[in-house]
């Protein structure tokens, strides 16, 4: 050991170890604690993931009768132990310090799931699912410890460059000094993501392109950032007074982004900034050709969503039409799928196209106002199972029923509103498949288990909703 008693560490215990690893070879079990590596205590996952990387590393193991064994392990580099932990930062989650004026939960309504309401803000959970972190809660040790370990990249909440400005929308006195540990980031060559969300009258218009400016002085350590709407629910009582953006704003807000990704392309090669769906959808233009998405670094804030799945959906067609080239081989038979209002003119163009395609085939495309959190809401992502039943009761479905994979709880077939799917398909009496969020998926949804076209069957034309 270093200077600390094998005793005086607080350690880790281990939920499993994975079948065929070296952790089970070593016959380290479930419920064993993992107080060191090399002699250092383990702080979080980041200690963890990089002191197991040597090729030669010493592991103390703890027993559940008190029991510690010192293990030797040579293995290969960055080859890992199988080692699966009880809480998966091996730390508690950080709440967020913050109360941002446009922090989506402070809107959610009473009465959902404890974890709904849960505002988190912790940068190991930036490397490890790509949330995005505003910096307030970091110490310099966390800092200094991403700069040591060279994680990367790093996912930023900057919603504004204005120190002053933003003290007041994060609602944060330390807001703005925050962003001088950007600074430290870049010099110690952290690569990084930002994001704005933009709220009409504080950070839009001359401070939007105030942003950009400073935002460009990162590049090539920040590799893009985003610029996304704000999202309003209809529960915002005592909460600070936002409006929602009109035609004209999107307008105003692409003109000024597609001025500045002339410049940081010409500059540097890259478009930088880059516009959500949402702000075309709104400003009724056409979304951007894929080569000025930079390779889709934004797509989880919904950056270029539609240009891919689009093209991704072309590229399906055409081989699927290549598949039936004979009338009586191609899908026919009866089937509906619900979006939301955001996404719904592109399913719709989608499913028209399937139609042209394949002519014995009926597709019902259905868009869904959500009225639980408010007719504002228009990503399918929330949508809930009520609003899904009482505007889908009535209506044809055919043999069953599309939905898009974000709709539901990540790994589970739970709605937000804790709604579960063998309850929706029971209240509808169709079956319901649930759709990844691509093209090709989309498309081999849509024809799975549709059968080919009898010699005798009649001709039957398209239906499309929701018009």
């Amino acid at each position: 050991m270093q200077d600390k008693e094998a005793s005086q560490y607080k350690g880790h215990v281990l939920a499993g170890v994975l079948p065929g690893s070296i952790g089970e070879e070593l016959e380290i079990e479930a419920g064993d604690r993992l107080l060191a590596i090399d002699g250092t205590e383990i702080e979080d996952i980041f200690d963890y993931q990089f002191l197991v990387q040597d090729t030669y590393i010493e592991v103390l193991i703890e027993k559940p009768d008190g029991e510690q064994w010192l293990l030797e392990v040579d293995k290969e580099f960055d080859e890992d132990l199988g080692l699966e932990f009880e809480n998966g930062l091996m730390d508690e989650y950080r709440h967020c310090c913050n109360k941002c004026v446009f922090c989506f939960i402070d809107q959610m309504p009473p009465g959902m799931r404890e974890s709904l309401y849960f505002k988190d803000d912790d940068s190991r959970l930036s490397f490890l699912q790509g949330n995005y972190v505003t910096l307030t809660n970091m110490s310099d040790h966390d800092i200094d410890r991403i700069c040591r370990y060279r994680l990367s990249p790093i996912n930023i909440s900057f919603h504004t460059m204005n120190p002053g400005l933003r003290c007041e929308m994060l609602n944060n006195r330390f807001a703005g000094e925050a962003l001088k540990k950007v600074d430290k980031l870049y010099e110690a060559d952290i690569h990084m993501n930002g994001q704005i969300v933009l709220c009409k009258g504080l950070n839009d218009g001359a401070e939007l392109e105030f942003s950009i400016k400073e935002l460009m002085r990162y590049i090539p350590r920040l590799e893009s950032v985003s610029v996304v709407p704000v999202g309003l629910t209809r529960y915002r009582e005592g909460l600070y007074p936002l409006e929602c953006f009109q035609k004209e704003d999107a307008e105003a807000v692409i003109d000024l982004i597609e001025g500045y990704q002339k410049e940081c392309y010409n500059k540097y090669g890259i478009h930088f900034v880059h516009a959500s769906d949402e702000w075309y959808i709104l400003a009724g233009r056409e979304m951007p050709e894929e080569e000025r998405y930079d390779g889709y670094l934004q797509l989880e804030n919904g950056v270029g969503m539609l240009r891919l799945l689009t093209n991704e959906f072309e590229e399906a067609m055409e081989i699927r039409e290549g598949e039936h080239p004979f009338p009586d081989e191609r899908p026919r038979g009866e089937l509906a799928i619900a979006t939301g209002r955001l996404a719904f003119p592109y399913i719709k163009k989608m499913a028209e196209r399937m139609t042209r395609a394949f002519p014995n085939l009926t597709i019902y495309v259905y868009p869904i106002t959500n009225y639980f959190f408010g007719e504002q809401i228009t990503v399918s992502g929330l949508i809930t199972g009520q609003d899904l039943l009482a505007q889908l009761k009535d209506k044809p479905l055919g043999i069953r029923l599309l939905l898009p994979e974000n709709i539901l709880r990540s790994g589970e077939d739970v709605f937000l509103d804790d709604f579960r799917v063998p309850e929706l398909e029971k209240a509808l009496q169709v079956p319901v498949n649930i759709v990844k969020s691509s093209g090709h998926d989309f498309v081999q949804a849509v024809l799975k288990e549709m059968p080919g076209r009898g010699k005798n069957s009649k001709d039957k034309k398209p239906v499309e909703n929701g018009d």
